[in-house]
């Protein structure tokens, strides 16, 4: 089972790298795969260290993937490092392995501090609809522009009966990064 969270790792200079990131558990362990090469994979390997934030607000997994920056950072407690300001939670992790891939090496990190900041409400469908179409945005690359255009209809839907202003923001950005990708690629 894959969990869609927000990684902040930072790199040598003490810069901060925030992007959305599918995470497993392997026991009590955080596992994520970052593909070769990555920012969060240099970081995590030179410093050893990031924060793994959950947040119901979807804009910062657009805004992360189409340049837009609707978050604020917080220096992590235990570890160097930064959190998100406005998470539900954050955990900071410690690298402890490494499982070498070709293209995806396994990064098991254990927990150093786990801090809860606000309650969780729920999920409507316009923010599962919005982490969705940003996976799908980050592969534009990899999928047909037919099988993006139609996951896209089809999670239209539920940003049209169940969004406010939050994911109609986040969904605007997406699409507006999905529009271009398009049309610079296929002139």
């Amino acid at each position: 089972m894959i969990f869609e969270t927000i990684i902040v790792s930072t790199d040598e200079e003490g810069m901060a790298h925030v992007t959305p990131f599918g995470i497993q558990y392997e026991g009590d362990l955080v596992m994520i795969s970052p593909y070769k090469p990555s920012t969060t994979l240099h970081n995590i390997l030179a410093v050893k260290t990031a924060t793994m934030n959950l947040t119901d607000d979807v804009r910062i997994f657009a805004g992360a993937l189409t340049q837009r920056q609707p978050w604020h950072l917080l220096p992590a407690n235990q570890i160097k490092g930064f959190r998100l300001a406005n998470s539900l939670s954050h955990v900071e992790l410690s690298l402890i392995e490494v499982r070498e891939d070709a293209e995806r090496p396994q990064l098991l990190l254990q927990t150093v501090e786990t801090q809860h900041h606000a309650g969780f409400k729920g999920f409507n469908r316009a923010q599962a609809a919005v982490i969705e179409l940003a996976v799908l945005a980050s592969r534009l690359h990899l999928l047909p522009a037919e099988k993006i255009q139609s996951e896209m209809a089809y999670l239209q839907i539920a940003i049209d009966k169940t969004a406010g202003e939050r994911e109609q923001e986040a969904w605007g950005w997406l699409v507006t990064k999905i529009n271009q990708y398009y049309q610079e690629n296929t002139r």
